[in-house]
């Protein structure tokens, strides 16, 4: 699994600390250096028709001022890593902007979940194509391989919203067991179940498309 989008060191333990204590460099800086997740989580996960609509940047600003503005009421009860938290707020941020800028009658636009597989995300889908279908895909032809990425996602978009939103955090934000487990209020083995629930629905919706190398060449 690739790495996640989040900053993993020590260095925002020793920030929070110093932000409880006061430390206004602290929480900018603190902020500051999880801007860029934040951006691409709302780049990954905003419907991309919307992002035609509305200013990423815009978006983003937006998160960081309400985590501001809400960082003195975490920081006396931590509830969750900081980046969940922060992760929390963008996610709601998104699902206000998705609902505020409907743009196509064709598309359920009251459903829950923002449009399904994050954009710019094609070595995450093909990572996640290799370990459904088959480890020879790696060497495949690029073209082959955009076939079979379009493969994926529409298989994704096929999936319950449960399903469909723990196959996004664990694959296209890199999200691990324990922090899918926080994110969705579960135990871990309840979110560890629910994932392998999730891979199994989405192989066997790939197994029905008989998602292979070949695929193209044996439909001709």
């Amino acid at each position: 699994m690739e790495k996640s989008i989040w900053p993993s060191d020590d260095r925002t333990e020793t920030l929070l600390k110093s932000a409880k204590n006061g430390d206004v460099d602290a929480v900018n800086t603190l902020l500051e250096r999880h801007r860029a997740p934040i951006r691409r989580l709302v780049e990954m996960r905003l419907d991309r028709k919307v992002q035609r609509r509305v200013d990423v940047s815009d978006v983003v600003q937006d998160v960081m001022i309400e985590a501001n503005n809400r960082l003195s009421k975490y920081l006396d009860d931590p509830a969750m890593a900081f980046h969940l938290w922060l992760r929390q707020i963008a996610w709601d941020r998104i699902i206000d902007t998705y609902r505020r800028h409907r743009v196509s009658a064709k598309r359920n636009m009251d459903r829950e979940q923002p449009m399904s597989v994050p954009a710019g995300s094609d070595h995450s889908t093909m990572e996640l194509a290799i370990q459904l279908c088959d480890p020879a895909l790696t060497p495949a032809a690029a073209a082959t391989q955009r076939e079979i990425a379009g493969q994926v996602e529409a298989a994704i978009e096929q999936l319950g919203d449960q399903d469909r939103e723990i196959i996004l955090m664990r694959h296209y934000e890199h999200l691990t067991n324990l922090e899918i487990s926080q994110v969705m209020n579960l135990n871990p083995p309840a979110a560890s179940m629910r994932y392998l629930r999730a891979v199994r629905r989405l192989r066997e919706l790939l197994e029905d498309q008989s998602i292979n190398p070949n695929a193209s060449e044996s439909g001709e």
